[in-house]
C-alpha cells in the first residue's frame, strides 16, 4: 500500500503519467463543469439557515409553515416628517395604499393607514407572498414617486430587510471571485517577477474551484450538506487563498530541486516527496479544524465549516496533481527570466531571512520574550470587545429597510414593524394571549391565524422596545416564561428578537464546545508530523496567542478607525477556527523543514536553515492569504468585513512575527528539549554528551 501511494504521489512528475493526470483533470472538468454553475440552486435561503438548530425561534418558523401554503412576509411603508403631518400628507399615504392593493397576498388584508401618537408619522403594512424582490421594488417606486417635499418615505419591515440582504448576496460571489483573482494575480506577479509563472497557480486554482463547486453541489443535493449564501461566498476565497499557499510552497521546493537535478521530472518527484507531507498535514489540519464546526449549533457556522473543509480538500488535490503536471509539461522556461539551471547555487549566501535568523540566534530568549510581549499587549484589547450588532449596525452603508426601522422606532412602539410571534394550541390561545399581555415590555397582543385543521393558532406580540435591543430580548425571555406556565398550550415564542436571542446564546455554547475540539485535533496533527510533544504544544500556544492578538488589534481598528459599533456574535468562534487552522499552516511549513534540516545539520543550524529556506515562500503565502481575506473588508456586510479584518491581521501576525521570530527563538532557546521526546531530542542528547566528553591524551579537544 505504501508503495502504491508513493507511485500515485509521484505520478504528476512522471514522464508518461503526467499526461494521464492532465487528461483525468480535463475529463473531470469537462464532464462535471456544468454542475458547478448550479451551486446557487441548493443554497438554503430559508428563515432557519442562520439560526441554531433546535432553537425555539427555529421551531416557530417550522410551525408557521402549517398556517399557509405560500410564504407571507410583510413590507412596512413609513411616512414621517419633523413637522406635524397635514391632511395632504395623509391623502398621499391613502393614495399609495390604494396603489399597493394589487400586491397584497391572496387571502390577506392591507392594513389601514396607521398614524403615530405624536402626529408625525404614518404607517402602512403590506403582506406579500410571491415574487418578493419585484414587489418590494415596485412598492418603493410607488411610495417614492408621490412624496411631497418635507415628507420622508422609507420601505422596510421583514420583506424589505430580506431584500436588502439578498441584494448584497446576489453580487457577492461575482464580486469576491473577481476581486480575489485580481489580488492573487498581482501578488503572484510581484512574487515571481515572471510574465508566465503566475498563470500556473491560478490555472490550478481554477481546476480546484470547479471541483469544489461540483462536490459541494452534489453533496448538498444528495447528502444533505447545508449550504447558505455566506458560506458559498467565503468558499471561493478560501480555495484561492489556501490553494495559492500550497502552490507557492511546492513551486519553491521544485525550484530548489531544479538547481540540483538535471531532469525536471526527477526534480518534481523530489519536490513532491519532500514538501508533500507538510502540504498534506496543513490541508488535513485546516479541513479537520473547519469540519469541527459541524459540532456547532448555529446552522451557518456548520455550513461554513463543512463547505470550507470540502474546498480545502479539493484545493489540496489540485495543487499536488494538476499543478505539478502543468509545471513539468511546460518545462524550466516558465521561470523566465530567472530560470533555475542545474548546478547553479540555490540561493544567495546572505538573505534577509539569514540575517533575521542570525539576529534571533544571538539572543533567542530576548527575541521570544519580546515577540510574546508584543502579541500579549495586542491581546489585552480583546477583553474590551463589545459583542453584538443591531440590525442597523449590520451594514456599512444603511439600506432603506434600516432607515425605515429607525423611523418606526422614533414614532411608534419600536416593535410595531416586526412583532414577536407565538404559536400555541388553539384551545388555549385565549389564556396564552392573556398571559402575554401581562408581561412588562409588551405593547399589545393581536390574535392571528389558525391552521386549516383548527389545532394551532398564532398571536402577534408588539414589543415596546426595538426588536434587536437588549430590553426586547429581556421581554422575550419573560414572555417565554409566561406562556410556558399556561397548561397544555405548548406555546413557542419566535420572531426577530427571539432569533437574535437564540443565536447569541448558541454562539456562547458553540465557543465552549468547538474550541477545545479544534485545539485537540490540531495538537494531534502536529504530534504526528513532528514526532514530539513539547514542540506541538508550544506551536499551538503561539497560534492561540496570535489569535487573541489579532482579535485585540482588530477591535482597536473597529472602534477607532472603521467605526463599527461592536463585533458580531459569530466572529470569535469563526475567527478562532480560521486563524488556528490557517495560522498553524505556516508553522507546519516551517517546522517540517526545520525538522528535516536538523536531522542533517544539527539542531541550531537546522532551525536557521529552515527559517532561511522557507522565509521567502511563507511570507509570500501569508501576504497572499491575508490579501484574499482582506477582500471582505470592502463588502457592505459588517460581519464579513470583520471576518476579513480579523483573519487578515492574524495571518500577517503569524507570518511576520510568530513564525519569523517567536517560534525559531523558542526552538533555539530550548534546544533539544523543544523536540522532547522524539528522535531529535535523543540525537541532541548524544551530541551534547559528545561535546562534553574529554579528548584523548595527546589530542586537541574536538569542536562539535
Amino acid at each position: 500500500m505504501r508503495a502504491l501511494l508513493k507511485r500515485l504521489a509521484s505520478a504528476p512528475g512522471g514522464r508518461r503519467t503526467k499526461w494521464l493526470v492532465m487528461l483525468g483533470w480535463i475529463v473531470v472538468v469537462v464532464a462535471l463543469g456544468p454542475l458547478a454553475g448550479k451551486l446557487g440552486e441548493v443554497e438554503d435561503t430559508g428563515p432557519n439557515a442562520f439560526l441554531p438548530q433546535g432553537a425555539e425561534s427555529a421551531a416557530v418558523n417550522t410551525e408557521l409553515e402549517k398556517f399557509r401554503t405560500d410564504e407571507v412576509m410583510p413590507v412596512v411603508v413609513v411616512y414621517s416628517s419633523d413637522r406635524p403631518l397635514t391632511a395632504g400628507d395623509r391623502a398621499v399615504a391613502e393614495s399609495d395604499r390604494r396603489a399597493f392593493a394589487p400586491h397584497v397576498a391572496e387571502g390577506r388584508q392591507l392594513s389601514p393607514v396607521l398614524p403615530s401618537d405624536d402626529g408625525r408619522a404614518l404607517m402602512v403594512v403590506v403582506p406579500l407572498s410571491d415574487e418578493l424582490g419585484d414587489r418590494v421594488e415596485e412598492i418603493r417606486d410607488i411610495a417614492g414617486a408621490n412624496a411631497p417635499p418635507g415628507l420622508d418615505v422609507a420601505v422596510g419591515g421583514p420583506a424589505g430587510s430580506l431584500m436588502d440582504q439578498v441584494a448584497v448576496f446576489d453580487t457577492l460571489d461575482a464580486t469576491l471571485m473577481i476581486a480575489t483573482g485580481l489580488v492573487v494575480a498581482v501578488l503572484l506577479l510581484i512574487t515571481y517577477r515572471s510574465p508566465v509563472l503566475w498563470l500556473f497557480p491560478l490555472l490550478a486554482v481554477g481546476f480546484a474551484a470547479v471541483l469544489t463547486q461540483v462536490s459541494t453541489y452534489l453533496l448538498a443535493k444528495y447528502a444533505g450538506l447545508p449550504v447558505d449564501p455566506q458560506s458559498a461566498g467565503i468558499l471561493m476565497v478560501l480555495v484561492f487563498g489556501v490553494g495559492t499557499d500550497y502552490a507557492l510552497l511546492l513551486i519553491a521546493r521544485y525550484r530548489e530541486e531544479l538547481h540540483r537535478q538535471e531532469d525536471r521530472h526527477a526534480a518534481m518527484r523530489l519536490a513532491l516527496r519532500r514538501s508533500g507531507p507538510a502540504i498534506l498535514a496543513s490541508a488535513g489540519t485546516i479541513a479537520v479544524g473547519l469540519a469541527c464546526l459541524s459540532l456547532a449549533d448555529i446552522n451557518s457556522s456548520r455550513s461554513l465549516g463543512l463547505v470550507g473543509a470540502i474546498g480545502v480538500v479539493c484545493g489540496f488535490l489540485a495543487m499536488v496533481s494538476v499543478l505539478p503536471a502543468l509545471l513539468v509539461v511546460a518545462g524550466r522556461w516558465v521561470f523566465w527570466p530567472f530560470v533555475p539551471r542545474h548546478g547553479t547555487p540555490v540561493r544567495k549566501a546572505v538573505t534577509v531571512w539569514s540575517r533575521i535568523g542570525a539576529a534571533v540566534a544571538r539572543r533567542p530568549r530576548w527575541s521570544w520574550l519580546m515577540s510574546a510581549g508584543v502579541t500579549g499587549v495586542l491581546a489585552l484589547s480583546a477583553f474590551g470587545i463589545d459583542m453584538g450588532l443591531t440590525q442597523a449596525e449590520m451594514f456599512q452603508d444603511k439600506p432603506e429597510s434600516v432607515v425605515a426601522q429607525e423611523r418606526i422606532s422614533a414614532h411608534y412602539p419600536s416593535g410595531a414593524s416586526d412583532p414577536a410571534k407565538i404559536v400555541t394550541n388553539a384551545a388555549q390561545a385565549g389564556e396564552v394571549e392573556a398571559a402575554a399581555a401581562k408581561v412588562p415590555g409588551v405593547a399589545r397582543v393581536d390574535a392571528g391565524d389558525r391552521t386549516p385543521d383548527g389545532e394551532l393558532a398564532t398571536l402577534s406580540v408588539v414589543l415596546e422596545d426595538a426588536p434587536d435591543s437588549n430590553a426586547a430580548k429581556d421581554t422575550v425571555d419573560a414572555l417565554r416564561s409566561a406562556v410556558d406556565d399556561v397548561a397544555g398550550a405548548d406555546a413557542l415564542v419566535g420572531g426577530t428578537t427571539a432569533q437574535t436571542l437564540d443565536t447569541q446564546r448558541a454562539a456562547d455554547r458553540d465557543l465552549r464546545t468547538v474550541i477545545p475540539v479544534v485545539l485537540l485535533v490540531v495538537l494531534l496533527v502536529l504530534v504526528w508530523l513532528l514526532r514530539a510533544i513539547v514542540a506541538p504544544v508550544l506551536l499551538l500556544a503561539t497560534v492561540v496567542l496570535s489569535y487573541f492578538a489579532a482579535l485585540g488589534a482588530s477591535n482597536l481598528l473597529f472602534e477607532h478607525v472603521l467605526g463599527f459599533a461592536g463585533v458580531d456574535w459569530s466572529l470569535p468562534l469563526m475567527g478562532f477556527v480560521f486563524l488556528v487552522a490557517l495560522g498553524i499552516d505556516y508553522n507546519i511549513f516551517l517546522m517540517h523543514r526545520v525538522r528535516e534540516e536538523s536531522e542533517r545539520l544539527g539542531l541550531a543550524r537546522g532551525v536557521l536553515e529552515g527559517l532561511t529556506t522557507t522565509g521567502g515562500v511563507i511570507t509570500s503565502a501569508g501576504v497572499v492569504l491575508a490579501a484574499t481575506f482582506a477582500v471582505f473588508a470592502g463588502l457592505p456586510l459588517v460581519t464579513m468585513a470583520q471576518m476579513g479584518t480579523i483573519v487578515g491581521i492574524g495571518v500577517l501576525l503569524d507570518t511576520f512575527l510568530v513564525r519569523t521570530v517567536l517560534v525559531p527563538a523558542l526552538a533555539l532557546d530550548l534546544g533539544r528539549w523543544f523536540w522532547w521526546p522524539g528522535r531529535l531530542f535523543r540525537t541532541g542528547a548524544r551530541a551534547e554528551a559528545a561535546a562534553e566528553r574529554p579528548a584523548p591524551a595527546g589530542r586537541a579537544p574536538e569542536r562539535v
